[in-house]
């Protein structure tokens, strides 16, 4: 990797989905205490406030997150808090202020202090008129979800403070993260996590996704392995900077349901569509042109749907004690 551009790092949010895994993955890359771990509520059973530095931050209050920085005198801020699809969906107004509000805040205190930033993007800042298939890095963002609004929004904003305050900001558009260590919190690609435990306890699983619906998907080490791979690539290379594309594979519901036969062959699943959430994957690509994250910083997935599943089901088995 040659000379780390990281040394000490803020996360915010850092017991949500991402945060809770980051925050570990990162501290075994950089050290337990150079690794601050923020959120707004405190979990004292949690891996990440048990291994190192935990701060109590609500990104809503800007004071707040300077207060941690300065006091850990942190290099490097990388910006979870945020609501996810479906919840923002239902609460548009609280998205906007915490998904825009955060992440303006935060971008301040890296301004100030001289931080880099990272912030990640979704599949879901496209929109039904972006072209479905191999869709490209530039191209039409007219999301018709507040996530996708505040995504979008997010995007331009830290190119901003790239361009205008010399900000070293990056962030990657992440598709459907997939995952064994936290349960997912409300957004439409959850199924995909919800069908494994569901599988292993009950060898059968309702969708709330129609058949026939691709969406782009990743296994969270890829995801993780990622950020650390763009945080430390030569800025001097990146043209883009913010809103990468990047997947690992594209599947709908029946081929994840055929990849879980091969391990549990009885695994049945019917449908129950969830209107709301449909709506929301139909708005967006069914595959990523992840080009330029290969060419600019070397992005590379490991995992496919098979290697996941087999990976995924033996995980879950030893978490949920199920032999």
């Amino acid at each position: 990797m040659g000379v780390s551009i990281m040394k000490r790092i803020m996360l915010t949010g850092a017991l949500g989905q991402i945060g809770s895994e980051l925050t570990m993955y990162m501290r075994s890359i950089y050290g337990n205490d150079n690794v601050i771990a923020t959120d707004l509520r405190r979990q004292d059973e949690s891996k990440v406030v048990k291994s190192g530095p935990f701060e109590m931050v609500d990104v809503m209050h800007p004071d707040e997150i300077a207060d941690v920085a300065r006091k850990y005198k942190v290099d490097t801020i990388v910006h979870l808090a945020a609501l996810l699809s479906a919840v923002a969906e239902a609460k548009p107004q609280l998205a906007w202020n915490i998904n825009m509000g955060g992440l303006f805040n935060a971008l301040e205190v890296a301004r100030e202090l001289k931080c880099s930033f990272f912030t990640p993007s979704s599949i879901g800042c496209f929109g039904p008129s972006t072209p479905k298939d191999k869709t490209p890095q530039d191209t039409l963002q007219r999301p018709k979800t507040m996530y996708g609004v505040s995504k979008v929004s997010g995007e331009l904003l830290c190119d901003y403070y790239n361009y205008k305050f010399g900000v070293d900001t990056r962030g990657v558009r992440f598709p459907g993260l997939i995952s064994y260590e936290t349960l997912p919190g409300g957004g439409t690609t959850d199924y995909a996590v919800d069908i494994y435990y569901e599988a292993i306890k009950n060898h059968k699983y309702t969708s709330y996704i129609d058949k026939g619906t691709y969406m782009d998907m990743m296994y969270m080490p890829d995801a993780l392995n990622a950020i650390v791979t763009l945080m430390e690539a030569d800025p001097a290379k990146l043209i883009h900077r913010n809103a990468f594309n990047i997947t690992a594979m594209s599947f709908a519901p029946e081929q994840i349901c055929e990849s879980i036969k091969k391990y549990i062959p009885d695994f049945t699943m019917d449908y129950d569509v969830d209107p709301v959430r449909q709506a929301i994957a139909d708005s967006w690509p069914n595959s990523l042109d992840d080009s330029a994250a290969k060419e600019e910083w070397g992005f590379k997935a490991e995992y496919d749907l098979d290697s996941m599943t087999k990976d995924m089901l033996a995980k879950l088995r030893k978490k949920l004690d199920v032999r």
